[in-house]
This record gives C-alpha cells, sequence and structure tokens, in this order.
C-alpha cells in the first residue's frame, strides 16, 4: 500500500509547493534595487484609476492603511509624503508626484500622464530615473496583450531590452478619467510643504522592501511593463523631463548605496564593503584604541572588508609574539565586523 500512495503524495507535494515558487521567483526578478523599490508603480497606477478627484487620490496614497506608499528618501526611517501637482495644457494632463526631502530640495518620484485623442485617452506613469532607472514605463494592459515581463527589474545601465508595440489603451471608463475631462473639474494645489502635512498623514515607520514587496506583487498581473521607451505623448513627457525636480540629497545617498543597500545588485558587495565597515568601526572601539601590553603593527578590522581577508598583516614578528597583543587587535576586528555582518538582509 505505501508503495502505490508514494506517486501521488509525491504530486500532490509538487503541485502544492509550485505556487510558492513561482512567486518567490517573480517576486525576486521585479526588485529593482534602487529607491523606488518602495513605492510600486502598479499599485499607484490602479489606485489613481479608482480614485474619484486627484485629491481623493493624493490621500489615499499617503494614507498608512492603503500600504502603497514605503518611501523615506531622507532616510529618518519615517515614510514620505508624497503630494501631487497637476499641470494641465489642453487636453493633456501631468500629474507629478513629489517628495519635499527638505526645505529646500524636492525630488520628483514619477509622472502620470494622461491624453485625449478623437474621444480616446491614454494613461501612463513613468518612473523617475533616480529612483527607477531609465524608462520605467507602467501603463494599464489592454485586453488579449500580455504583458511584457521577460526582464522587469532594472539591473543596470544596459538592461536587456524587449520590442514591443506600442498599444493604446481605452481608459475612459475610469472614475479619474471621466472627473478631469468633465465639465466640473476643478484643478487641485496641494496646500502642504515641507513640516506641515494634511491631519490624515501620520509619518509612520517604513517597513522592510521583502515585506512590502511581496505585500503589492499581486498588481503586477494586470499591467504591461515595458522595458523600451515607448511613451504615447512624447511633447508633454519631454516638457515635464526638462523641467523635472532632482534632489542633491537623493543622488549622494543613491550614489553611496544607502537606498535598499545598494543602487544595483552588481553594487551591493561594494557598498556593504565600504559603509557598512567604515560606519561601525568607527562607533565601536579599534584595535588602535583598545590598550594592549604589547605591541603590535595590526590595523583595525573594521576599516575594509579586504584588511579581514587578508592575512599579510599577521605575519609580524610583534603580533605573532604577543598573545595579548592579538587579543586585543583582534576585538577591534570583531568590533569592525559591520562590513559583514550588519545592516539589512541581503537579497
Amino acid at each position: 500500500m505505501k508503495k502505490f500512495m508514494l506517486p501521488y503524495l509525491a504530486i500532490v507535494l509538487s503541485v502544492v509547493s509550485l505556487p510558492a515558487f513561482s512567486q518567490s521567483t517573480g517576486s525576486d526578478t521585479a526588485m529593482l534595487g534602487l529607491p523606488g523599490d518602495n513605492l510600486d508603480l502598479y499599485a499607484v497606477l490602479d489606485l489613481f484609476q479608482k480614485s474619484k478627484t486627484i485629491e481623493a487620490f493624493e490621500k489615499s496614497l499617503n494614507e498608512q492603511k492603503t500600504g502603497i506608499n514605503n518611501l523615506d528618501l531622507d532616510l529618518d526611517k519615517k515614510v514620505d509624503f508624497i503630494k501631487v501637482v497637476t499641470k494641465q495644457k489642453d487636453s493633456s494632463f501631468t500629474f507629478i508626484l513629489q517628495v519635499e526631502v527638505s526645505k529646500t530640495e524636492k525630488q520628483d518620484v514619477a509622472v502620470i500622464m494622461l491624453e485625449k485623442k478623437k474621444g480616446k485617452v491614454t494613461m501612463q506613469i513613468v518612473g523617475d530615473e533616480d529612483l527607477y532607472g531609465k524608462n520605467y514605463i507602467v501603463e494599464p494592459k489592454s485586453s488579449g496583450t500580455p504583458s511584457v515581463t521577460a526582464n522587469p527589474g532594472y539591473t543596470g545601465p544596459e538592461p536587456v531590452t524587449v520590442n514591443v508595440p506600442a498599444t493604446t489603451v481605452v481608459v475612459e471608463t475610469t472614475p479619474i478619467v471621466q472627473y478631469v475631462y468633465s465639465p466640473v473639474y476643478v484643478p487641485y494645489v496641494p496646500p502642504y510643504h515641507y513640516g506641515y502635512y494634511p491631519p490624515y498623514f501620520a509619518a509612520f515607520t517604513v517597513m522592510a522592501v521583502g515585506i512590502y514587496h511581496a505585500n503589492h506583487y499581486h498588481y503586477h498581473g494586470g499591467y504591461g511593463y515595458h522595458n523600451t521607451t515607448v511613451i504615447h505623448n512624447h511633447n508633454t513627457f519631454n516638457n515635464y523631463n526638462g523641467n523635472r525636480n532632482r534632489s542633491d540629497r537623493v543622488a549622494h545617498n543613491n550614489a553611496n548605496g544607502r537606498y535598499n543597500n545598494g543602487n544595483r545588485a552588481s553594487d551591493r558587495q561594494g557598498n556593504r564593503g565600504s559603509d557598512r565597515g567604515s560606519n561601525r568601526g568607527s562607533d565601536r572601539p579599534s584595535a588602535s584604541t583598545r590598550p594592549s601590553t604589547g605591541q603590535s603593527d595590526r590595523r583595525s578590522g573594521g576599516a575594509s572588508v579586504s584588511d579581514r581577508q587578508s592575512r599579510s598583516n599577521f605575519s609580524s614578528p610583534s603580533t605573532m609574539q604577543s598573545g595579548r597583543s592579538r587579543g586585543g587587535g583582534g576585538g577591534g576586528g570583531r568590533g569592525g565586523g559591520g562590513a559583514r555582518g550588519g545592516g539589512g538582509r541581503r537579497r
């Protein structure tokens, strides 16, 4: 009886484990390794279409209960408030998602573009290059057209591209589109600025990016991601792109790998070694500052990953002959171990 049951049991286990495996695989490929991982544009576009007004969209975007906004560009471990700035030219609308990083600096996060031609409306959201990489475009998926997800994550300065035709998607029936093109539309101007936010907004704590991404992965099934530049309204986008807001602070943090443990997968090891080793090493006593009864020319291991990996420093006669000196230096090596053990887990 056991022999007959084993094949059936194996089949059942394989079927049960298949969805979990495929979900984790898809989740990994969709991660960007950039600040934009903390604001899922698929979820943002879905929320935008369901909102009745621009003000209602801004409110829902920033409420903790919706769980969509997880951005922390100023690195204070609190979610930043995203305001929505509206610009209109004839029948084209540009809705800019923007964060005020400080009293003097603004950073554009993404831009939603609506354009109406001959009674048809197109809708796209484009992530800012500093936060999502080049040409991160999301649009509603037309019926019968499979989404392009061959390589949905930005993996470097020269990502693998997929050639896809520009598909015009009709979105006239969505509440937000009906509102902005109706006679009762009133332009919304957010009255908020850095340090002054609406009563409904509380700067809640940022969640781990892996948990955040898992919570929103289900949005990706209804939208098509294009890894090439397929923008319907080039004039509107070019006008916006020439005047987009960029923050030096965000650029500095991004360049130093302070968002999500590095800009890209290829940069993460270097960023971990240089940033975390030096930061952790300065907080704890190193070999050069700890008291030692013997002489030692051993440097603190917390300053660099290469110091910990190389054994050339242990060949010194003074360090080999004095056990107490090696013990004193070793404490500094462990204190500087933040280059290997500190920070969030690597994805």
